[in-house]
């Protein structure tokens, strides 16, 4: 079992301060140590039958200061890392460089849906840099060098921007995370979530059933989200449909062990049918190196 999407950060010191304001707002109502370290992960993993992880970079620094991601990816042969860059910065062929040099790590991350000048503190659905980005061409030409995973983060309504990235530079793997920001009354199979059967067309994009304990209006197991895991999967198929539980992101409203066993709810999807999205996807999908 593979857990595609969890966070792990550093105490802060001289050389990283916690600069993020939200962030240190919304780590205060987590149900964990407000230091969540690696170790701490991999003891909740331990406890719930998760054999690796993959640490998304996690913003209560500097967004850019990727340090810790890079530290455990490198330290610790159950985790692996996504690191956050900035693909407009005039250093950003050196900084993809340097991390994707660092063993364990094989992608990086965009927060589309955040505000460029406000980067990780808050989301607005509306911004456009996603589709500007494209014409960064050494950045991306140096990620395809690098074979690196791009993680996006997006809303819905910013489909068609990533649609655009998948086509300028359909050599790199992608990864899109929580939905899409959908929530259960978002619509499958029509309007902006629909343009997913659009990137389904690309092989080399997948989908991540992530965050599904904050998309959703319910509780256990989030029922509401559910037909959205259907129509994925009928969409892209199990072979690109990913879970990940975002933990501790969600620990304000549920367990690691509710993030993990949701999908055991799901009516229609087999054992089988599980076992791709805990793992075998995501391994298919991904070159780790």
């Amino acid at each position: 079992m593979i857990d595609t999407h969890t966070h792990a950060w550093g105490a802060a010191s001289p050389e990283h301060p916690w600069a993020n304001g939200p962030i240190l707002d919304l780590v205060d109502s987590f149900d964990v140590h407000t230091v969540y370290t690696a170790e701490r992960l991999l003891a909740d993993m331990d406890r719930n039958g998760v054999d690796e992880a993959v640490v998304v970079g996690y913003p209560i620094c500097d967004w850019t200061d990727n340090w810790y991601t890079r530290r455990v990816a490198a330290e610790y042969d159950r985790l692996h890392g996504i690191v956050m860059l900035d693909p407009f910065a005039d250093d950003a062929v050196d900084r993809l460089d340097r991390c994707m040099e660092t063993d364990g790590v094989f992608g990086f991350r965009l927060g589309a849906a955040c505000p460029y000048d406000r980067m990780w503190e808050t989301f607005d659905p509306s911004v456009t840099w996603l589709r500007e980005s494209v014409e960064e061409t050494a950045f991306w030409e140096a990620a395809v060098e690098h074979d690196a995973t791009v993680q996006i983060l997006c809303d819905h309504g910013q489909l068609d921007q990533a649609l655009e990235l998948v086509e300028s530079y359909p050599e790199l793997t992608y990864l899109f995370d929580h939905f899409a920001h959908a929530g259960p009354e978002t619509p499958t199979d029509e309007g902006t979530f629909s343009r997913f059967a659009d990137l389904a067309e690309h092989d080399s994009v997948a989908v991540k059933v992530s965050e599904i304990v904050h998309m959703s209006d319910s509780a256990f197991p989030y029922a509401d989200m559910h037909d959205h895991v259907r129509w994925l999967l009928d969409t892209f198929g199990r072979e690109r449909v990913i879970w990940g539980s975002d933990y501790p992101n969600v620990s304000d409203v549920a367990s690691y062990a509710e993030a993990c066993n949701w999908l055991k709810q799901v009516d229609s999807l087999s054992t089988a049918d599980r076992s791709w999205l805990t793992g075998k996807s995501f391994r298919r999908h991904v070159d780790l190196g």
